[in-house]
């Protein structure tokens, strides 16, 4: 019996996106019940691994030039498993059934608001209207997931169980919080175009050093929650300021896209965009 290598090697990256529908899967049996402290925090865990098994499957279809339709739509399915159903069922046993239907309600916000953000994707994706690769339009919903986690984490290490309503109510407000950025025109910085650089290597260093402080003062229970709530806070900042200036890239388009923009914020493209358009390509 002979086997197709190149046909086998189809099957690599998919199995990198069912490890995370595993995991995602894992999770949710182990919030299941009357789960404890201790299971809801292996649940969190799973689903911290589950980011870097999304992470490297698209990384290793393309270094296996494997890329499909097939593995686009199964990517999607099993970022609405493990990084929509299970957060939420996780946060919710955690912190929020104590709410009633307010944190019923918020629980299957932040759910359904990671699915509608992936739906808008995957659109905007087909129709070829993505806009600029140095940027995320809306918080990406494995973030939206790792900024959760990372907190159920950093609170079973430091405290154990949550005991006070003030806490849920924070927690409450986070979820809803996330559940807006998903579904938002907010964009967010992929650091695709980073490059090595003086700035950019004190950027890293100073953001190395800051995890360190945060590492030995929290034992680094905190340090992940710390990283994912600067990149949300940068995000909401630089939203907030480029609100009250011009685009220069929007205002050198012709008047027919500009409006079409205006329509439609998640199209907005950056400087390399209009450099295309004026080298013959043809913007959408």
């Amino acid at each position: 019996m002979q086997i197709n290598l190149r046909k086998a090697m189809f099957v690599l990256p998919n199995l990198f996106t069912c490890s995370s529908i595993f995991l995602g899967f894992y999770a949710m049996t182990l919030c299941a019940g009357e789960a404890s402290p201790a299971q809801l925090n292996q649940a969190a865990l799973a689903i911290f691994f589950a980011i870097f098994f999304d992470a490297f499957d698209g990384r290793v279809a393309r270094m296996t030039k494997t890329q499909s339709e097939f593995g686009v739509e199964l990517d999607s399915l099993a970022d609405v498993v493990s990084f929509g159903a299970a957060p939420a069922l996780l946060v919710y046993k955690w912190a929020l059934a104590p709410l009633g239907f307010a944190g019923f309600f918020l629980s299957f916000a932040f759910a359904t608001c990671g699915a509608l953000r992936l739906a808008r994707f995957n659109v905007l994706a087909h129709r070829g209207e993505k806009g600029s690769s140095r940027f995320f339009v809306g918080l990406p919903i494995p973030l939206a997931a790792g900024t959760l986690v990372s907190i159920v984490i950093a609170h079973y290490r430091a405290y154990g169980s949550i005991g006070d309503t003030a806490t849920r109510v924070f927690i409450a407000g986070v979820v809803g919080l996330l559940s807006f950025l998903m579904v938002s025109t907010v964009r967010y910085r992929t650091f695709k175009d980073v490059h090595l650089s003086r700035k950019s290597l004190a950027v890293f260093a100073l953001m190395c050093a800051g995890g360190l402080a945060v590492g030995i003062a929290t034992r680094a229970s905190f340090v992940m929650v710390v990283y994912m709530g600067a990149y949300i806070v940068m995000g909401l900042a630089e939203w907030i300021i480029s609100r009250g200036r011009p685009e220069p890239a929007v205002a050198a388009l012709p008047p027919a896209v500009r409006a079409q923009l205006e329509a439609d914020p998640a199209l907005e493209p950056d400087d390399d965009d209009v450099e295309a358009k004026d080298e013959g390509d043809e913007y959408i």
